[in-house]
Formats: C-alpha cells, structure tokens, sequence
C-alpha cells in the first residue's frame, strides 16, 4: 500500500520535543519515510517551542510521540519549566486518549508518558545504554495487529536512562529483551508505547550520538565504543510497526 493508497484525509499528529534542529528535522523525515504518510498528513508539533494546540482526537487520525531528552522520573525540581509544562500537557492529552481508546504510539518518551498514567514504576533500573538489543514478542504480541508478520525476535535501537519494571493489569506485554522487560505494551486496543526506537535507521541513531553526546547517554570516553554498538547487527523490521500503525488508523 502507498500513501497514496491510504483512506481518509485526516492528519496523523507527530508530538516531538527535541530541541536540536538536526535530530528533530530527521526524526520527522524518519516518520514520514516508515509510516509512509505524505508531509500534509503527518502534523509535526515541537512541544519543546510551543504549547500543545488543542487536538481533537475525533478529527485526527492518530498520535505518534517521538523520542526525547526528558526523563519522567527526574525529581521535579530537576526538570526545567519547558518540561513540566510538556508533562502536563502530555499528561491531560493521554487521559483522554486513553479515556477514549484512540490510536496512540508513543516511541520510547511515550513509555514515560503512557507509564506516568498507569502509574507504572518508572527508574533507571533497566535503563539500556545506546545500543542494538534482541526483543523478543510475547504471546499477546504474536496476535497483535501492529505487530502481525515480525519475528518473534528481532534487533530494535535502544538508549534511555529509565524504564517500566513492571506492569498494571490494566495493560498487555507484548515484547521484552532480556535487558529490559518491558520494550512495548498496549493499553485498551489502539494505545501503543514501545521502548525501543521504532522510527530509527543507523544513520539516524548515529546522529543522535553526536548530537547527544554530553547528555550523560555514554561516557565522554565511549563515543567509538557506541557507534560500534550500534553497528552490532542490521535493525531492518522495526519500521514495520510504524507503518502498520498508519494502515490500520488512517482515516
């Protein structure tokens, strides 16, 4: 299927707050190349310049939340007055998605987002560093539609200093690694957030290395030491998801 080939006309909402021009600008070029949407249906919003505009989820076809360098479990007073105010705005938005079941995939910052809702244990105890992990699907996530015709595991890019421990009942697992047990979850039928880095090629995490590079990811001393991690095997089925996300809730 095309873009072209894609129902509706209404816009998928891109929620982004990276800071850096470079990474932002690729991270959009990222999503529109996997989900295969045309620029005028996938709205980019830079959360981290402005206010969240007003969203009707009855007018738009989905929400996809990129990466970011806000950490949900910083203590609060750590956190700059750009990142409370994303956190509130990003918290009244997902109660209502959540509230009414609408289509959401938020990529590794949506874990934060998603997981601060549930009320989920938030920290660094599986934090991965910059790398390449095997992620292996569960059960529920062989039968789910995003996630129909993946391997049972495959390589995904991972780098986030915290993570979800463990999960509500209110939620489904549906892919671990064995450094990080929760590398994607669903909660109702269409509100996705994955840990791993879906919208990534290697050219595109090689430029986060760069551009993040004193941001605590990795010592000063390991810059070769990661970008050889991240050439450790080819990441080839992730975008997949991505672009099922786009057939199934285009509208």
């Amino acid at each position: 299927m095309t873009s072209a080939d894609l129902p509706g006309d209404r816009p998928f909402v891109l929620l982004a707050t990276r800071a850096q021009d470079g990474p932002a600008d690729e991270e959009y070029a990222l999503f529109l190349r996997f989900t295969g949407l045309p620029p005028e249906r996938l709205r980019r919003v830079r959360l981290e310049r402005e206010p969240m505009p007003e969203i009707d989820l009855d007018e738009v076809s989905g929400i996809l939340v990129g990466g970011s360098p806000f950490n949900a479990s910083d203590p609060s007073e750590r956190k700059s007055a750009v990142q409370r105010r994303v956190e509130a705005e990003m918290a009244a938005l997902v109660d209502e998605v959540v509230a009414r079941d609408a289509p959401f995939l938020g990529a590794c910052y949506g874990v934060g987002t998603l997981g601060t809702h549930l009320r989920a244990p938030i920290d660094g105890t599986f934090a991965e560093p910059i790398s390449v992990v095997d992620v292996t699907l569960s059960a529920a996530g062989r039968a789910d539609p995003l996630l129909r015709g993946m391997p049972d595991t495959f390589a995904a890019f991972v780098g986030h200093k915290e993570a979800i421990s463990s999960l509500p009942g209110t939620a489904t697992l549906l892919a671990s690694s064995s450094t990080c047990p929760v590398q994607m979850f669903r909660v109702g039928e269409n509100v996705y957030a994955t840990q791993f880095h879906p919208e990534l090629d290697l050219d595109g995490i090689i430029t986060r290395i760069h551009a993040y590079a004193s941001f605590g990811y990795f010592a000063a001393d390991e810059l070769d030491l990661t970008l050889a991690a991240v050439r450790r095997a080819p990441v080839t089925a992730t975008g997949g998801i991505l672009r099922a996300f786009a057939e199934r809730y285009a509208r």
